[in-house]
């Protein structure tokens, strides 16, 4: 154990891709924020091997995931909404919406997609607020996530929205008119 946390921790891509394939069945707490630490890794297979560890990993590790929603580090945030959102878990919505209201906006829209995801009907009025959003891809998050979620918005509102010359947010408001 103490060799995977050096190899986690200071080894090369490949090997930490290695030992992450291995783990997606530990419930040691302590390995399991190792683990999450590396959904910050600078290398993106290292961080979308940890996602896949901790996705499909069999053990109740929601809560420790859920307390990982107020990680400082916001790659963890938003990847852990996600993961949270792919391992189903429908009691962490309430924590996932708070992060549709954080300072960054890759966290944002991670929050929107994972709530689209657990379709969480109960988020309905936070991502309709999030279509005003400051940063586009939030704004196209909260939109998918609208159509996702089934979510009648006025024709006023629709109207309000600000296309920023975005043809993929004009499709999409082509496909909440339908």
């Amino acid at each position: 154990m103490e060799n995977i946390s050096k190899i986690l921790e200071s080894g090369s891509n490949e090997e930490k891709i290695k030992i992450l394939e291995g783990l997606e069945n530990i419930d040691n707490p302590e390995f399991l924020e190792k683990i999450i630490l590396k959904l910050d890794d600078e290398n993106i297979q290292v961080r979308g091997e940890a996602f896949s560890a901790l996705v499909l990993n069999k053990n109740e590790i929601s809560n420790l995931l859920i307390k990982s929603l107020k990680s400082t580090n916001k790659n963890i945030r938003g990847f852990v909404a996600l993961v949270l959102a792919n391992r189903n878990e429908t009691s962490s919505i309430s924590e996932i919406i708070k992060l549709v209201k954080d300072e960054r906006s890759m966290v944002r829209s991670c929050a929107i997609g994972a709530l689209s995801h657990l379709k969480a009907q109960e988020a309905k009025e936070v991502i309709e607020q999030s279509v005003f959003d400051s940063n586009l891809e939030v704004k196209k998050s909260a939109l998918q996530a609208i159509i996702d979620l089934n979510i009648t918005i006025s024709e006023d509102k629709i109207n309000k929205i600000n296309i920023d010359d975005d043809t993929e947010i004009e499709k999409l408001l082509i496909e909440l008119r339908k």
